[in-house]
């Protein structure tokens, strides 16, 4: 008979935080992105942007240049992940499946042109690495998604089948290039069947969240993935490799790599600002069942709605969130505008003063200004 492991809620809280490496010392970039298999990549920049700020998070010693490095040192790539994301070069052969899936999609944002695609290619095979706008607009048109230059779609569409890479960026702009240009001949390229691939999703989800439900695991993924997953999970537990737990006060049963159920660390009281689009954060549903954390990013709320602000940021103090802050980087003037402090409920806000006045000099710091500018009410 299989066991189910109980587990308290403060220890799952602990196990979670844990494991995303917020807790102990710090690590390299490349040990960061390894460890949680990938860090998003986002485009707004009112504080330093998410790619960076996730790396920040877990060692404050990190630099922009530090991810510049990562990639020129083909130590990471860039796919889909949940969304636009880098990953570990280690883990290239499991973005394969999606493009495979790719190529069978007739219709998306990106439509399959065949003769696009075919002169887009031709032409980085002539002319080495290209970005978007090396192409010439075909198509007139308002600015916008759905007016994007047929040759920008040929790229993205090329992009996500896997039959051309992101090489770098310039700004951040895209760079494209084939990949046998950009993948090392070094990396495993050879496609892994379902179950490897199950296996893999199943391991990386479980290895930087701690717990996950087969829903969460297979997130975004096609129907047959979905199933192959739950599959395999009921296969590990049998097989002694993965523990199912039940975690008090919590009704759906999750899953959890059994080593890390030895010894849950302690988390200590140290502060965290982190970004809307941390890997802690990314599964809102779990942050109400674990932390009684409701969140969401206000950015694309009407102003008038927005109750926390534009993009306000979590507050982790050890295992419990504290407050939300809403911060915006006037680089210009080198200053850290704090235009929102929200603490949550049964906080003592007098306690952490101090702590977090530290902890926003640091980030300030992070987003290359010198000084705090309090513009709160």
């Amino acid at each position: 008979m299989i066991k189910t492991i109980q587990l308290p809620l403060k220890s799952a809280q602990r196990l979670m935080v844990a494991s995303q490496k917020l807790t102990g010392p710090a690590f390299k970039p490349v040990q960061i992105i390894e460890h949680l298999g990938y860090v998003q990549i986002d485009t707004i920049s009112v504080v330093e942007r998410a790619h960076h700020h996730v790396f920040w998070s877990r060692n404050h010693k990190y630099n922009p240049a530090d991810l510049t490095k990562l990639v020129e040192s083909r130590d990471v790539f860039e796919y889909w992940s949940h969304a636009a994301s880098y990953l570990p070069m280690k883990d290239y052969r499991y973005s394969l499946p999606p493009k495979k899936e790719f190529q069978k999609r007739e219709n998306s944002w990106f439509p399959k042109d065949l003769k696009m695609m075919k002169q887009v290619l031709t032409r980085i095979r002539k002319e080495g690495p290209l970005r978007s706008k090396d192409f010439e607009m075909t198509k007139q048109g308002k600015s916008g998604w759905w007016d994007w230059k047929p040759a920008k779609k040929a790229l993205e569409r090329l992009f996500l089948e896997g039959k051309l890479e992101i090489t770098r960026r310039d700004g951040f702009q895209k760079v494209y290039d084939l990949p046998e240009n950009v993948i090392p001949s070094s990396v495993d390229t050879t496609l892994p069947s379902e179950t490897d691939y199950a296996r893999y999703l199943i391991q990386r989800t479980l290895q930087h969240h701690g717990l996950a439900t087969a829903s969460e695991i297979a997130y975004m993924r096609k129907a047959r993935t979905k199933t192959t997953v739950l599959t395999t999970l009921n296969e590990m537990v049998a097989a002694d490799e993965i523990s199912k737990v039940s975690v008090a006060g919590v009704e759906q049963p999750y899953f959890a790599l059994k080593q890390s159920l030895e010894n849950i660390p302690r988390v200590g009281s140290k502060i965290h600002i982190l970004s809307p689009f941390d890997n802690l954060i990314i599964q809102r549903k779990k942050l109400i069942t674990f932390f009684d954390f409701d969140y969401k990013i206000e950015c694309y709320v009407p102003a008038p709605k927005r109750k926390y602000g534009y993009f306000t940021l979590p507050v982790l103090q050890g295992s419990r969130f504290v407050a939300r802050i809403d911060c915006k980087a006037d680089r210009i003037n080198q200053r850290l505008i704090v235009q929102s402090m929200h603490y949550e409920k049964n906080v003592d806000q007098r306690l952490l003063q101090k702590k977090m006045e530290s902890k926003l000099l640091s980030f300030a710091k992070f987003n290359g200004c010198n000084t705090l500018e309090f513009n709160t009410n």
